[in-house]
């Protein structure tokens, strides 16, 4: 009942190996999560049944930086953990890509202090960035996403040479609707 009913018995298949390794890359992408904030839940979430992170192959968070090609970066990053966080962007492996997700990772959000870093990217090469406070989880998927359509297109990936980040946003997924009662304050 699988496709092994599909093939002949003698066939064979062909393809160019560019294909088959960028879809081995694609559809296996290992997170590691670097999670400070409200936006780690929205992380959780979308591995949940409900958002099912399992669908792309990004399903294993793995917190060994040495296991891991997709780094994402959920909330704010003080002064204090962005050595932390450099450090485990150094030691992952090429390929690798940086998801900054919600506005605290992308530019400090509401936190415009000096203990916190005003947007990831001013340290670490971002390649997708997912706006919003915090995003929602389909926000999240669609960034995976983002990543997986550029390994497609990608091809090998350079020997020895650095990647450039990729700067690309998503687009919010929503509009914002107005009250449903008007708000007046009474003395």
């Amino acid at each position: 009942m699988g496709i092994e009913a599909a093939l002949p018995v003698d066939g064979f298949l062909t393809t160019q190996l560019r294909h088959v390794i960028n879809w081995s890359r694609r559809s296996s992408l290992w997170p590691m999560p670097f999670a400070t904030a409200c936006c780690g839940i929205e992380l959780m979430a979308t591995a949940c049944s409900r958002f099912d992170l399992a669908r792309f192959g990004a399903e294993v968070m793995r917190f060994s930086p040495r296991q891991a090609d997709l780094l994402i970066v959920a909330g704010r990053v003080a002064i204090k953990t962005l050595p932390v966080l450099q450090r485990i962007y150094e030691q992952m492996c090429e390929p690798k890509w940086v998801i900054s997700m919600g506005a605290c990772a992308s530019t400090g959000g509401v936190f415009d202090t000096y203990a916190v870093v005003q947007g990831c990217d001013q340290f670490i090469p971002v390649d997708v960035y997912v706006p919003g406070c915090p995003p929602r989880p389909e926000q999240l998927i669609e960034g995976v996403m983002m990543i997986q359509r550029h390994i497609d297109q990608e091809g090998l990936p350079p020997s020895g040479g650095k990647r450039v980040p990729l700067g690309l946003a998503v687009q919010p997924t929503h509009s914002v609707r107005p009250q449903p009662a008007g708000l007046t304050v009474g003395i």
